[in-house]
């Protein structure tokens, strides 16, 4: 398989997520997941997933679709449509999947995924984060990770407004 048929292979219609559930959960792989927009891909970015990547041995990655970023962030967002998202992040060697997903929180995809470890930023409490009752009910792990000051895809289009 050539190298862009791989990165391709990792976008995972939601639809179809169980086989790729089962096989993972056959091989006592811990999963995990975590979501978001990834509007524009950064170095903040890049680094949060990395060390949720290290949590576990699959990284899942659900990905707000273009109508829920708009509904989320306004209708000047997303930058970059859904597909240009999705491959950036599954070109990351430590992306094992990355799901779209339409609703306006991941709340569904995760109770669908049954996540071992769910990874958020630290800008939101434990208790907060959505599906942390699913992963907690389980017995997993529900895990903050800080962000790095200064960026964010809100900061990057912000400075190229002003240059």
């Amino acid at each position: 398989m050539d190298k862009l048929n791989i990165i391709q292979s990792k976008i995972i219609d939601i639809n179809n997520i169980e086989s790729y559930l089962t096989y993972w959960k056959l091989k006592n792989q811990k999963i995990v997941f975590t979501n978001g927009c990834f509007d524009i891909l950064h170095r903040g970015h890049v680094e949060y997933l990395a060390q949720a990547a290290n949590h576990g041995d699959v990284l899942i990655i659900g990905v707000n679709t273009d109508s829920s970023v708009r509904r989320i962030k306004g209708e000047t967002r997303p930058v970059q449509d859904e597909y240009a998202r999705s491959i950036l992040l599954a070109s990351l060697s430590f992306v094992s999947a990355i799901v779209l997903f339409d609703d306006d929180t991941p709340y569904n995809l995760i109770k669908r995924v049954q996540p071992d470890v769910l990874i958020k930023g630290s800008d939101y409490s434990i208790k907060d984060i959505i599906g942390s009752d699913i992963v907690i009910a389980k017995g997993g792990k529900v895990i903050t990770i800080d962000f790095i000051e200064g960026y964010s895809t809100t900061s990057i289009i912000e400075k190229l407004k002003k240059d």
